[in-house]
């Protein structure tokens, strides 16, 4: 599809109260404009992120630490810094 095609399929979404479905005809055309007929643009890929445990905006389940990173040890309260 051609953007001016795209365009209108949002505008005529938008007109039925269909804002998801504008959102996604939106995303293509700014994918299309930004990038011109590369190939390297795949457009069946374009999906919107779902939140995830970590919140809104992420689609990552759980934090994952950098390779390599070791958990520092916890201190304790009761002896450290303390005189008798």
């Amino acid at each position: 599809m051609t953007i001016d095609e795209l365009q209108a399929a949002m505008d005529a979404a938008a007109a039925a109260l269909d804002f998801e479905e504008a959102g996604r005809l939106r995303d293509r055309i700014s994918v299309l404009r930004g990038g011109g007929d590369d190939p390297a643009n795949d457009l069946a890929g374009l999906v919107r992120q779902q939140p995830g445990s970590m919140g809104l905006g992420t689609s990552q389940q759980r934090m994952t630490p950098p390779p390599g990173w070791v958990k520092p040890k916890k201190p304790d309260p009761m002896t450290k810094g303390r005189k008798r």
